[in-house]
């Protein structure tokens, strides 16, 4: 068992440890305070939608985006990765991250093109080399040159690496993007109505773009999985890699970095790892054939499958059919992270969700398994009067309304 450090006026409920472990270590999967905060600013032109938008002063039939966003705490575990191993390979993933991070939250208001990222990253210069820097803009550039084999352009703009030591343990990677879209084919979220269903757009698995597996585990819940999956040994090679405040909840799992994952070829370290999946080839094709029939796009990331709360009004989101549970999620669990814990904080299974109607839901299918994105029907919307979420899972019914 790991040490417990005294800190004044911090209490743990350590009888329910298992409950709140995410906020015990000092994250929030729903972020309640900073949206609130946030709130003080407005919500730009359409209330609901997943992304801000303002208008273009200099053309009123456009909408400007500009959003930003990062890899969080993965980077942590990359870090540590690279430090046993030397393989530079995983801070082109977490460049990845950081990319997607961005352009899929912009793909739920209709952008699918023409993207403008800047990146910011802080790091601690006497831990991170500048190899570590030269392999993240190369996967910045992997990625752009990717996409541009789907008829995607991301612009790379630039950015700022500061180094930050003394207030940044190891590194921290974001990135800021901008992109422009016409009035007409903003997504809002308003046409979600009752009588939708929802398409859910598998986070794991092997698509057309991927070069390897996916776990599917995309950049949230980070916090969670590396303390939950990894054994204290990480903890005590690379004590860099966590606060000791939280040492109590700091990696208490079982596995190495490099032992063998569930998937032959992948380690666990990687395995965690893998490199949050875009959808953008996938919905580019949706939007050019079927766009007026996307009644509402959300990207299932901090609040896991409850995020949807967000973007609907006097609705009920039921979500009655998920994907099996995949085995990245599947350990975390077995950790003894509560059920409704793993629901608000991961995508458990699908990252992107898609409320059309029945029938257009079946070709939208269709087109993922094109790509090699497995897709179902994951739930539906009623009528209500408030808006509220219920998640009947095979561990249980969960519940959610404002």
């Amino acid at each position: 068992m790991n040490s417990i450090p005294f800190c004044e006026g911090m209490l743990f409920n350590f009888a329910n440890m298992n409950n709140d472990k995410y906020l015990h270590r000092g994250v929030s999967s729903g972020k309640e305070e900073v949206h609130a905060a946030a709130g003080k600013i407005g919500h730009g032109s359409y209330e609901r939608a997943f992304c801000r938008a303002d208008a273009d002063p200099s053309d009123p039939e456009k909408l400007i985006v500009l959003h930003a966003d990062g890899a969080g705490t993965k980077s942590a575990l990359a870090y540590a990765y690279w430090k046993q191993t030397g393989d530079l390979s995983v801070w082109q993933a977490i460049a990845t991250d950081a990319m997607v991070m961005n352009t899929d939250d912009m793909l739920c208001v209709g952008i699918d093109n023409h993207f403008f990222v800047s990146s910011t990253i802080g790091r601690n210069k006497q831990l991170v080399s500048g190899d570590v820097i030269a392999a993240l803009i190369e996967g910045n550039i992997r990625f752009r040159d990717k996409m541009k084999r789907y008829g995607i352009d991301v612009v790379l703009s630039g950015g700022e690496t500061a180094d930050v030591g003394d207030l940044v343990r190891t590194i921290i990677v974001d990135a800021t993007a901008l992109g422009f879209v016409n009035r007409k084919d903003f997504i809002s979220n308003e046409k979600i109505s009752a009588g939708d269903v929802i398409v859910g757009l598998s986070s794991y698995g092997q698509c057309e773009w991927e070069d390897r597996y996916n776990s599917g585990i995309g950049s949230n819940g980070l916090t969670s999985a590396r303390h939950d999956i990894f054994d204290f040994s990480v903890g005590q090679s690379f004590p860099e890699t966590y606060d000791p405040i939280i040492e109590a909840f700091a990696y208490l799992g079982r596995y190495k970095l490099t032992q063998a994952s569930p998937v032959e070829g992948l380690d666990m370290g990687k395995f965690v790892l893998s490199p949050t999946r875009t959808y953008l080839p996938l919905m580019k094709k949706v939007f050019e054939k079927m766009r007026s029939s996307v009644h509402g796009l959300v990207h299932c990331t901090g609040g896991g499958q409850f995020k949807c709360i967000k973007f609907i009004d006097q609705l009920k989101v039921i979500k009655d059919n998920f994907f099996e549970v995949p085995p990245v999620f599947d350990l975390i669990m077995k950790s003894g992270t509560e059920a409704e814990e793993m629901y608000r904080t991961f995508n458990m299974g699908h990252r992107l969700e898609i409320y059309t109607d029945e029938k257009s839901a079946k070709e939208m299918m269709k087109m993922a398994g094109d790509c090699g994105i497995d897709a179902r029907v994951v739930g539906y919307c009623e009528t209500s009067d408030k808006a509220e979420v219920e998640l009947k899972t095979p561990f249980g019914t969960f519940k959610k309304e404002v």
